[in-house]
């Protein structure tokens, strides 16, 4: 029969280094979890997207101003059937009263505030995030937003 026998300095050596790889573990865990929220009772996965309202500004040669207000990213991706909490902040304008298209979800984002949607779709396609005070060139948009569902 062999023994193995380790010396006091040795030993703390491996617990150290066995502590070390659990931290790191433990951490690398803690960070891959912040991409996604449990829902409390349910444990189910559910996504955060985060947009922000945005201005575009120019003057033409002629003295003539321009703006156009957009959505950015202005375009995002999403599974069918997955859950996604879309956080919209309200940076340019001082309000945008939205719908998506093809859903019953309506809401406003206001200047300086963070307003947040709940999504989940059933079926593929492309839903469109419809600023309804600019949604033609006409009122400076079309400040509109494609999600698309696959």
């Amino acid at each position: 029969m062999k023994f193995l026998v380790l010396k006091k300095d040795t030993l703390f050596f491996i617990l150290a280094i066995a502590f070390l790889l659990v931290t790191i573990s433990a951490w690398f865990m803690l960070k891959a979890g912040d991409t996604a929220v449990f829902n409390q009772g349910a444990n189910e996965k559910v996504r955060e997207i985060h947009m922000v309202t945005v201005e575009y500004k120019t003057t033409m040669k002629d003295g003539k101003e321009i703006e156009v207000y957009r959505w950015d990213p202005g375009t995002i991706n999403v599974e069918t059937g997955e859950k996604v909490n879309l956080y919209i902040s309200g940076i340019n304008g001082e309000k945008h009263p939205f719908y998506i298209e093809g859903t019953d979800i309506k809401g406003t984002v206001k200047k300086g505030e963070e307003t947040m949607v709940s999504l989940q779709f059933d079926k593929e396609g492309t839903y469109r995030l419809i600023c309804e005070v600019h949604g033609d060139r006409e009122h400076n948009g079309p400040m509109i937003a494609d999600i698309i569902v696959d």
